[in-house]
């Protein structure tokens, strides 16, 4: 029987057509050191925890490394591909429940909900509805948005036609933006929004993307909302900003550190919102990650190969460790 581990539990109908399959495993937590000894021997690991590169040395019964979601910084690219180890995502599956996050907690800095809510339950109703002043508006400003993958194109479609904002949106693939949405230049782009949605994924290139200049650059007032990766923000420029009320306010779904220390500056700001790395995770899209997730392990162990193929250059060395 085919031994399947996955770094954390999946949803129940996932686990349910997995174990169909074969003897699916869930590792007793989720750090290096308990991946590689409950991991040997995996025919698929489904990774939703950083993956060490070791788990792909001496892992001759190892077929494929697939993502529960999306972003594939987890997988350790070069080692896998090294091993003939193919890499799989189900890419798009919870773009729309990102999407719906970026506005809570867009209209919640506009609004001033952090402060409101707390002066109202500590102060009493006329505390809570003197916030009320400092509020504002979302329709009639302009949203950017930097990375136009899935994500990037649920947030466009949410923002154009749920509140008739202007968008202006950086990509690299400049030709694949939406109708209605201007290109700019990164730079550009943070010195002319009201609102900075980051939705693109971490690389060598966006690694640092939103420097201390570029902080710099931006409005007075503005908003930024990271639902990409931590190191795409440089974490003490952004606080800088933050406490001088350099902008106005950020969002922020990942870190650079996660778990975030509960020391962080980031806690005690009133115009920060911070949640754990939950932009993309609702009952839906846990159901729907999963069942993708499991698809593609099932799809791999009849001897196929996954849809959402990510390095489609190991298929020859693969096909000669496990013959179709």
């Amino acid at each position: 029987m085919s031994f399947i581990f996955s770094t954390h539990p999946l949803h129940r109908d996932a686990e349910a057509m997995l174990k169909t399959a074969g003897d699916l495993r869930v590792a007793s937590a989720p750090d290096p050191e308990t991946l590689l000894r409950e991991g040997e021997g995996a025919e698929i690991v489904i990774v939703r925890a950083p993956i060490p590169p070791a788990f792909f040395k001496e892992a001759p019964a190892l077929r494929a490394a697939v993502r529960h979601g999306a972003g594939l910084d987890m997988i350790p690219y070069d080692a896998a591909t090294a091993a003939g180890v193919l890499i799989a995502n189900v890419p798009g599956v919870n773009a729309p429940t990102v999407a719906e996050h970026v506005f809570m907690v867009t209209l919640a800095l506009l609004r001033q909900f952090r402060p409101m809510d707390r002066d109202l339950r500590s102060r009493g109703w006329s505390a809570g509805r003197a916030h009320s002043d400092r509020s504002l508006d979302l329709g009639g400003r302009t949203m950017g948005i930097i990375g136009m993958g899935n994500v990037g194109k649920a947030v466009f479609r949410v923002a154009k036609s749920g509140f008739g904002l202007e968008i202006v949106a950086n990509s690299r693939s400049p030709e694949s933006l939406p109708g209605g949405v201007r290109f700019l230049s990164v730079d550009d782009l943070v010195s002319t929004a009201d609102i900075v949605v980051l939705c693109c994924p971490l690389t060598a290139e966006t690694t640092g993307l939103l420097s201390r200049e570029r902080i710099a650059r931006m409005k007075p007032g503005a908003i930024l909302v990271n639902v990409s990766r931590g190191p795409v923000v440089d974490d003490r420029a952004l606080v800088e900003a933050l406490e001088t009320g350099r902008i106005g306010g950020a969002a922020l779904d990942v870190f650079s550190a996660q778990p975030l220390p509960l020391e962080h500056p980031y806690l005690r700001l009133d115009n920060v919102i911070v949640t754990p790395h939950l932009a993309g995770i609702t009952e839906e899209s846990m159901r729907r990650m999963g069942t993708g997730t499991a698809a593609e392990v099932i799809r791999i162990l009849e001897g196929g190969l996954p849809v959402s193929l990510r390095n489609p250059e190991v298929v020859e060395h693969y096909r000669r460790r496990f013959p179709a």
